[in-house]
């Protein structure tokens, strides 16, 4: 079987590349060894989101009296929550199916060998592609801690289908998805502890806001030991003794469930990557230049694969590059306004450089700093809640980082991003009309 474009890997990278190759009239085939739509869609971002989005409104239900409103025995079914879960899941992948269908794709179910790079094997078969685009995404890191082999932990994965609250839970690894599911639980009522190796959690991210956001899960109860590194885990008959070591020495402590959260890596084994020779990373990365492609002509690397920015919307737009690349259009990848957000309540987002960055790059920066209460709206909806709007900008004034903690922050990111990546500046902000009240407003207050 011949096709013009072969695709490796059927989450955010694979579909979207299946589906932009096969809208430009190109014979794609696209082959996903467990569910399309990838770790995102079954297993990440949209079950995750789900679940947060039922914490929240749990929230806002048993705080209904700071906006004058009586809700009496409120409570929540995690089954219920947990099928609801399944249920967005399940519908959003029917339609990415119905999307590729109609688009022509050839889907393949199956685990995928590339013998060289012009030709794949599933199933027996042997396809041949003119094209070939790896999307094989990431995988969660677990880390060599001595005892870890001999407890029953959680994963992301267990994490998302558990119909039982455990009695506490101990999250190591204080980064977007540690914090994500830290929210979760604690909001459900769980003791809820986060380790964290570093001295900040959500390392990457703007350390003001992130300090901010620890500090109002602190007085929610949620405890924090950074700086801390795990040394062993020990199976007890409540549940699990976990060692660990900072500046104060060594100690212990005693939780129901431990949720391993320390990363993700690239999967590069499996699937005959070393039979391509393409050139890699220092870092043992895929190495690709700004249009996706390989050292190798024809062969592209998109998503988390190349250890560029283990992010699904990264992922996507690397997609596009790659097959408006080989259609011959001219595109180029650009990572200079990738927004990051963390889907806390409330929400954390960034776009650009953060202060910390800027400060060892050497470059002059001023920094504009105003509480979110600047927003008429942000008031009227966030009783009793503060947050922070940060912007970064040059010598010119034009933007170099915006930072939000804050509602809906991962909505407004997007304006900030599009004003970085086509070099605005400040007072531009200006020129445009907002609609009043809203929260996005409080950009045309930064000067």
């Amino acid at each position: 079987m011949k096709y013009q474009v072969a695709i490796i890997g059927g989450g955010p990278a694979g579909y979207t590349a299946a589906e932009a190759a096969g809208k430009a009239g190109l014979s794609v085939v696209l082959f996903e060894k467990k569910s399309v739509g990838g770790v995102c869609l079954n297993e990440g971002c949209i079950p995750t989101k789900s679940l947060l989005y039922s914490a929240k409104v749990y929230d806002t239900a048993r705080h209904a009296s700071k906006y004058a409103v009586s809700a009496s025995e409120v409570a929540f079914d995690l089954g219920k929550i947990i099928a609801r879960k399944s249920k967005v899941v399940r519908k959003l992948v029917l339609g990415v199916k119905a999307r590729l269908t109609a688009c022509q794709v050839h889907l393949v179910q199956g685990e995928a060998y590339v013998a060289d790079a012009h030709t794949v094997t599933c199933g027996g078969e042997s396809y041949e592609c003119d094209h070939l685009i790896l999307c094989t995404g990431s995988e969660t890191v677990i880390p060599p801690v001595p005892g870890l082999e001999h407890i029953e932990y959680w994963t992301h994965r267990e994490a998302l289908e558990n119909k039982e609250l455990p009695a506490s839970l101990t999250i190591v690894g204080g980064g977007v998805i540690g914090m994500e599911f830290a929210s979760f639980f604690s909001s459900l009522g769980v003791p809820v502890t986060v380790i964290e190796m570093m001295d900040e959690i959500l390392g990457g991210l703007d350390k003001e806001l992130a300090a901010l956001l620890r500090a109002d899960y602190a007085k929610r109860g949620v405890n924090f030991l950074l700086n801390t590194r795990v040394t062993s885990f020990e199976k007890t008959a409540e549940g699990v003794r976990i060692g660990y070591e900072n500046a104060a020495g060594s100690g212990a402590l005693e939780s129901d469930k431990v949720l391993m959260s320390v990363g993700r890596r690239p999967v590069t084994a499996g699937f005959g990557l070393e039979n391509l020779n393409v050139r890699m990373t220092e870092r043992g990365r895929i190495e690709v230049d700004e249009f996706m492609q390989t050292s190798l002509p024809g062969v592209y690397a998109c998503g988390d694969l190349n250890g560029k920015s283990l992010l699904a919307h990264t992922a996507v737009r690397q997609a596009e590059v790659a097959v408006h690349h080989l259609l011959g259009k001219e595109d180029a990848m650009s990572y200079k306004a990738i927004p990051g957000v963390v889907y806390t309540n409330p929400e954390i987002a960034s776009v650009g450089a953060t202060e910390e960055a800027l400060v060892k790059a050497g470059t002059a920066y001023r920094a504009i700093k105003l509480p979110m209460t600047y927003s008429g709206r942000f008031v009227a909806e966030n009783e009793g809640v503060n947050g922070l709007c940060k912007v970064l900008v040059d010598d010119a004034d034009r933007l170099l980082g915006v930072h939000i903690l804050g509602n809906p922050a991962s909505e407004l990111i997007v304006m900030a991003g599009m004003m970085i990546e086509d070099g605005r500046k400040l007072s531009d902000w200006k020129r445009y009309v907002f609609p009043h009240p809203t929260v996005g407003e409080i950009f045309r207050e930064m000067e």
